[in-house]
This record gives structure tokens, sequence and C-alpha cells, in this order.
């Protein structure tokens, strides 16, 4: 058992027996809480409840709100029913044994608790709070505001007027996330000209949309970077570029928007006087409506209030093991400690090597088997993950994982939370990109690593031969994966290192695979207004 598990097995809430039901929570009911609260609601044992805390009454398909905020009649399919787990209300939810999903807004984490308000309008402000033994932080960001249904709720400063003024209070329900997708249609609409700010996959997808819907609209595109899609490969860069300029837009590479010109761009109401705005190094560019697609910030605030360590300070993520485990890093030596600090670490491990090679022995033993039994498929080939496809997550029975590794080239690190696992735009998950598909990953690693702590805790512990089994899997990022549409029909691709285009698009971004993906299968248009 490695430092990590041993953790994990000694201060695992479950080793102290209750006679109340013993939860898991999921924080987060997107792509990758909603995964976690699946394979959990299929593997925990009698005794324990899977329960799913998320602000939004549906699932919210955001990969599809871009779309949704600029072309009318599919607005409503981006709301999907968690169907696959029924609702609780907070005051129903301490006597409940059962799997439930309960919609409210989180207020505090511990390491055992989470306090829980109300976040419908016609509620009076009050507090529930919910003990728990494991939980998955599945939070992730905060979308740029052209997506973000919640803007409302943020505090700012002053607003240019170029931006879109505060859509009507939103409460999380399907109804209130319609007629916030259609007042943006409404403005898109309005505007004569648009300026998108920001080169990656959102800014694209609503230039594009804009351009191919309003074909008079006069649409340009303003990057800070001199390569579109700068995290993936070249020809990304050169189609999403070529597809673009298809569509008349103005793409304007390596310049950056002057946020203070935002404060001088008012005209008297009515007029038709151009507003314009600058870059930072002074070129003007006039528009009526602004869209900020300019990245995400980790909704980490919760974690970083528990303890500020769990947090890293320049990105904001929330800092993992490979088991998708809260971590706190050990602080960086200093120059002049580096030396003891290493020499400690040698005779610390040189004290515990027998242990080490019986872990790798059994490893090469296992990999042995397999790959004699596997022979005639590839004697060569070691047991690597599979890489996730691009665009919407696999159903639940997909056999893709990103998951896999040989043995641990590092020694395993012990974690103050092995309770806590985080996955998602809020984890900083090794290099792995910030997508759907991401998340969802992820998300199976948590799930299945807190089925083994619990199987293995209420079993007692585990037999020296059954080590291997018992052992937690460790995520391992696959290559970068993405599809960036370029208008109604046209996308652009990037999947296992091959880059290509398909023109086979259609208006909805079809929607019903999301729907398939929760559950529901050959879903009718009617269905979608559910």
């Amino acid at each position: 058992m490695s430092v990590s598990e041993k953790a994990s097995h000694l201060s695992s809430p479950s080793m102290h027996t209750t006679s109340h039901t013993r939860s898991v929570v999921v924080l987060g009911g997107s792509y990758g809480g909603s995964r976690a609260a699946q394979v959990l609601a299929e593997g925990l044992p009698q005794g324990w409840r899977v329960v799913l805390v998320d602000r939004n009454s549906h699932m919210n398909h955001v990969y599809n709100f871009s779309r949704y905020a600029v072309l009318a009649g599919h607005e409503h399919k981006a709301f999907i029913p968690y169907n696959h787990i029924p609702s609780s209300s907070l005051s129903d939810l301490p006597s409940s044994s059962s799997h439930v999903r309960v919609q409210a807004t989180i207020t505090s984490i511990d390491k055992h608790r989470i306090t829980l308000s109300p976040n419908l309008p016609d509620h009076t402000f009050q507090q529930s709070s919910l003990d728990f033994d494991y939980a998955i932080y599945a939070l992730g960001s905060h979308l740029p505001s052209p997506i973000d249904l919640w803007s409302h709720q943020k505090e700012g400063g002053a607003r240019s007027s170029l931006e879109s003024p505060e859509i009507s209070t939103y409460g999380g329900t399907k109804p209130e996330g319609i007629s916030s997708l259609r007042e943006r249609q409404r403005r898109v609409e309005a505007a004569t000209s648009v300026l998108v700010v920001g080169g990656g996959a959102l800014g694209i997808q609503f230039a594009s949309d804009i351009a191919a819907v309003y074909p008079q609209k006069r649409v340009t595109l303003l990057h800070s970077r001199h390569r579109l899609l700068p995290k993936f490969d070249d020809a990304m860069h050169e189609e999403a570029l070529q597809g673009l300029q298809e569509l008349n837009i103005q793409v304007i590479l390596g310049e950056r928007l002057d946020f203070e010109s935002l404060q001088h761009t008012s005209v008297p109401k009515g007029s038709s006087e151009p507003r314009v705005v600058r870059t930072i190094s002074g070129q003007e560019i006039s528009a009526d409506l602004l869209l900020l697609c300019t990245g995400q910030i980790p909704n980490t605030g919760f974690l970083r209030d528990m303890d500020p360590r769990t947090v890293v300070p320049d990105t904001g993520l929330a800092s993992v093991l490979r088991t998708m485990q809260l971590h706190v890093p050990p602080p960086s030596p200093k120059p002049h400690e580096f030396k003891a600090d290493t020499d400690d670490r040698v005779l610390h491990w040189w004290k515990k090597p027998l242990h080490w090679m019986k872990k790798i022995l059994h490893r090469f033993k296992n990999l042995y088997l397999d790959t004699k039994t596997a022979t005639r498929q590839s004697a060569l080939s070691p047991p690597l993950a599979s890489v996730p496809h691009a665009g919407t997550p696999s159903t639940p029975s997909s056999p893709i994982s990103s998951t896999g590794t040989l043995f641990e080239s590092n020694p395993p690190q012990e974690t103050l939370y092995p309770n806590i696992f985080v996955v998602g735009d809020a984890a900083d998950a090794f290099d792995a990109i910030k997508a759907g598909h991401t998340a969802y990953y992820q998300a199976e690693v948590a799930a299945k690593n807190i089925l083994r702590l619990i199987h293995r805790d209420e079993k007692g512990g585990i037999a020296a031969n059954d080590e291997l089994d018992s052992e937690l899997e460790e995520y391992v990022p696959g290559p970068p994966a993405i599809k960036v549409s370029l208008g109604m029909t046209k996308s652009v691709y990037e999947v296992n290192g091959l880059v290509g285009t398909k023109d086979d698009g259609v208006e909805d971004l079809s929607a019903a695979i999301m729907w398939a993906a929760c559950g529901m299968r050959d879903v009718s248009e009617e269905d979608m207004f559910a």
C-alpha cells in the first residue's frame, strides 16, 4: 500500500462506524460531476448514498451556449433534465437514505462538511449543513461573460456601453436559462457591428456563428497572440483562420485590447455615431457590441477558504495528486536548504528498498502475464491509455479511459485531504486541457477511487497479496482533442494528433447526442422542452 493510500486508509471517515447513511457528495453537476454521480450511484454499497449538489435545476450543456446565444429556436436544448437521480429539497436532505440531487448554492466546504443555501428568488435565505464521508469537487470555472448566465451575481467595476447590459435575474431554472439566451440573441441581432475578443474556441465560434447568421454585420475577432487556438497544432490555427476569413470576419492577431478605452465609448442614446475602442498599440476598432471571450477563472474559492495551501497562487487551480485527491504541495526548498533536503529524502527512501522492489516486481509480473496473453496482438505494445475523442463525452457504456501507468516513477505523496477529490477545470491536472471530456474522465478516476477506498475500508483492510488490486487509479492526460465550429456547418478538429475539417454540422450542434449521454436516448424535439 502506498503512503498516500495508507493515509487514506487510516483517516478515511468510513472507518468510524455510525448508524446513519454515509454520504459521498458531488459538488457540481456538469460534465464531470454528472459522470461522477452516475459511477458512484451504480457502485456504492448498501448504506451509502451519493448527493449531487448543483445550483441549476438542469444540466447546462455550455458548449452549445454560444450557438444558442446567436441563433434562435434551439435554446431549450441546452438544459438537460437530471433524470438519472431524483431531486430532494434541502429540508428533506438529512433524512434521505437514497441517492439524491439537491438544487442549492454552496456557501462553504470543510474537510467533512458543506454548507448550502437555496438559490431560488422565492426562498428566504437560510443555510443548511451536510456532513459527508467523501467529496468530489467538480465546480469547474467561472465562464466568460457572454455565456455566463450567473453574471448578475458578479461584482465588477464600470461596464462599457459596448458590453451587454446585465441580463435579468437568473436563479438556475430552465425557463430562466432560456430567457437569458434569448436576451443575448436580441443583443446580437440589434448590433450593427460586433467585436469578439479572444482567439480560443469560444471566441472563434461566437464570431463565426454571428457572421454566418448575420452576414451583413461587421464582425471583428481580436486576439492577443499571433496564433489562434495556441494550445493545439499549428494546422488548427491555419484551418480556423481560413474558415473565419471565408466568412468575411476581420481577424486581428498579436494585439491586446486596451480596457481603459472601454470607459470612453459612451454616446448619446439613439446616436448613430460609431463607438471606438483601442488596442494597446493604439489601433482603433469600431463596434456596437463587445463579447469578451478571454478565458475562464477556476472556481476554487471554497477550497481556498478551507485551506489556502491547496490552491496554486499563480493559476488559482487546486493542487491534486494523480489519484485526483486534493493535495497540499510541499513548500519549495530555499537554495541553501536544497542539498540537505535532497540528502534527507534520499536517506528516507533507502530505508524502505524492499517495499518498492516488491511493488516493481509485482507490476512487471502482471505485465509479463498480460503480455503473454496478448502476444498475438502485439508483443511490443505497453498497456497505454486510450485517448478520448473530441466533442461530447462518451456515453456511460463507453470503454474509453484516460488513465493507465506502467509503474510509479516517483514516490507516492501523502495528502491531508484523502477524502476530497477535485476534477475538471478547477484541478491542476498535469497539463490536461480544460474541456468537458477531460472532466468526464477525471471524474471516472475520482469516483472509482472512492469506491475502492470504501470497499477496502468495509472489508476492514486488505491482505498483502491484494495490494496491487487495491491501489488507487491514477489519471494520465491524453493528447489534446477538440472540435471547433466555423459557422453553421463547417468545423475543424484535432484528435489523436490528426487535424482535419468537416462540413456536416447542423444548427443545434447535435444536441440529442448529449441528451443521450445523459440517459435520454431517442429524445424528440418536443421532449427537449422538458
